[in-house]
């Protein structure tokens, strides 16, 4: 099968077309033929050798997929109500960069009506990981307000659209341009900061009348993070879900303890099957419904040839895009 391998850790050019083998569904696992592949920034952390795959885990990156179902187990594909042939997008721990790939059934879900396969792969890894942090870990409910900090990533558009369909508000995020900042409006957000113009923390405190905000999604860190603590409610949390800017943070430790803030870290890649299968079962239940009723859409900024992944990943790193970066097989 054709694949996409990296080569050695580098630049977008060390991604290289080649061939491996097909591989073989275990106990438990489905293989799928793919039709596209979401592109994500831990694709670009493992390319340059910042991010290892978990143990028994395909070397090739890739962390979503969207295809046909080939074979697995009748068990397997009973206990998922699935058949060979049927559409279906699954999150992997890699080797989504292929024609082929394994998958965990319990981690396998149906395209959404109305969506086709390109659209169904830029689902999974934002969707698995905004629903496990804003609202499994953050609790975000209904009323209350939420800071998107990247509002125009992948991660960002399905933030804005979740927390919108599930009635929070203000949703408020911070984008890098101007452009950007009209893009998230347009998809439901209530504000928007431009982060290279405006400072978030003062605006984020005018547009609550001085509350702050109940929950921050984080994918900055760094100095971020004290500066989030600012402008958060009483009782607020803040998820950290990447380290863009940084490992190291300072932060006011007695505004931590006045305001009561919660504050998570986590990752979703080597996190347990059982841990997905659970947030995978929510997903369909909680959000699927949303996506056929056209109340939540995928945002599409490009699609590539598998074969161009190269240029994928240098459009992810310009940080010009909006929305998702797919590959098509």
């Amino acid at each position: 099968m054709n694949a996409i391998e990296i080569v050695r850790p580098g630049g977008p050019e060390v991604l290289c077309l080649t061939q491996r083998p097909v591989p073989r569904p275990a106990a438990g696992e489905l293989l799928i033929r793919v039709a596209a592949s979401g592109v994500n920034r831990p694709d670009v952390l493992q390319r340059k050798g910042l991010y290892p795959m978990p143990p028994g885990v395909s070397d090739l990156p890739g962390l979503e997929i969207a295809g046909t179902v080939l074979e697995g187990s009748a068990d397997d594909l009973a206990a998922a109500g699935l058949s060979p042939g049927d559409a279906v997008c699954a999150l992997v721990a890699g080797g989504g960069y292929a024609e082929y790939c394994v998958a965990p059934v319990s981690q396998c879900l149906p395209l959404p009506l109305g969506l086709n396969a390109v659209e169904a792969a830029s689902l999974p890894e934002t969707f698995f990981t905004v629903w496990q942090n804003v609202f499994a870990i953050a609790g975000l409910a209904s009323g209350e307000s939420l800071l998107v900090q990247g509002g125009s990533s992948g991660i960002g558009v399905t933030a804005i659209q979740l927390a919108k369909a599930r009635g929070a508000g203000p949703v408020i995020v911070t984008a890098g341009s101007d452009e950007k900042c009209v893009a998230c409006l347009a998809l439901g957000a209530d504000h928007a900061i431009n982060y290279r113009s405006q400072d978030f923390v003062a605006e984020v405190k005018r547009l609550t009348d001085g509350r702050g905000v109940d929950v921050v999604l984080d994918m900055v860190a760094g100095d971020y993070l004290g500066r989030e603590l600012q402008c958060t409610a009483d009782d607020g949390r803040i998820a950290v879900i990447a380290v863009q800017g940084g490992t190291s943070s300072a932060i006011d430790s007695g505004l931590l303890l006045r305001k009561r803030v919660k504050i998570t870290g986590s990752t979703l890649r080597p996190r347990p099957l059982a841990y997905k299968a659970r947030l995978a079962r929510e997903l369909r239940a909680e959000v699927w419904p949303l996506i056929e009723s056209g109340h939540i859409r995928p945002v599409i900024h490009a699609t590539f040839p598998a074969a161009q992944a190269s240029q994928a990943h240098a459009l992810m790193e310009s940080s010009t895009h909006v929305g998702k970066i797919v590959l098509t097989w």
